[in-house]
C-alpha cells in the first residue's frame, strides 16, 4: 500500500499567459509514486488522481476531447458549469461527472468562491487530445502538440 493525504502537498498553480486558464492542483498520485500519463504499462499507476481548485471567473482548460482516455469528477466545495457539446450545464458540491472519450468538455467557474474537484482519469497507453476550438492536438504521453493540415495518404511515404 502507498499512502499520502492531500493536506500534505502544496497546491501548484498552472495559468494561461493572459489568465483565461488558470488552476491549481494537488498531484495525489504522483506523490504516492504514480507518473503523469503513465499507466501500468510503463511501471504507474491504472489511474491518475488529482485534486483541482478553479479560482472564480476562470476556466480549468481549453475545451478539449480525449481520443481513449476516461476523465471522473467529484465536485467537493463551489460550483460553476460543465461545457459539453450538449450545452453548459450547472454543477455544484456532491456532482460526479463523467466524461467519456470522445466528448469535448471544460469546467468554468462562474461564481466568487473557488470550484474545488477531485479529477480521475484512466492512463490509456496513447491519447489524442482535439481542441476543437483551436483545431489544435496533443498527443500524450509525449506531450507533443500539432496544428494539423490534411495531406495525402501516402504523402511522404514513397
Amino acid at each position: 500500500m502507498t499512502r499520502t493525504h492531500l493536506d500534505d502537498h502544496p497546491w501548484q498553480g498552472q495559468s494561461s499567459p493572459s489568465g483565461k486558464y488558470s488552476l491549481q492542483r494537488r498531484t495525489l498520485s504522483q506523490e504516492a509514486g504514480g507518473k503523469k500519463d503513465i499507466g501500468t504499462w510503463g511501471g504507474g499507476h491504472p489511474f491518475d488522481l488529482e485534486a483541482h481548485r478553479l479560482p472564480p471567473g476562470k476556466m480549468n482548460f481549453p475545451y478539449h476531447a480525449h481520443s481513449a482516455q476516461w476523465e471522473a469528477y467529484y465536485i467537493l466545495s463551489g460550483s460553476g458549469q460543465m461545457k459539453t457539446p450538449a450545452g453548459l450545464y450547472d454543477i455544484r458540491q456532491g456532482d460526479y461527472l463523467v466524461c467519456p472519450p470522445d466528448e469535448p468538455h471544460q469546467l468554468i467557474n462562474t461564481t466568487r468562491e473557488d470550484l474545488v474537484y477531485l479529477v480521475i482519469a484512466n492512463q490509456p497507453q496513447a491519447d489524442v487530445i482535439h481542441y476543437p476550438n483551436s483545431g489544435k492536438w496533443l498527443i500524450k504521453p509525449q506531450k507533443k502538440i500539432f496544428e494539423m493540415k490534411e495531406v495525402d495518404y501516402f504523402q511522404g511515404e514513397e
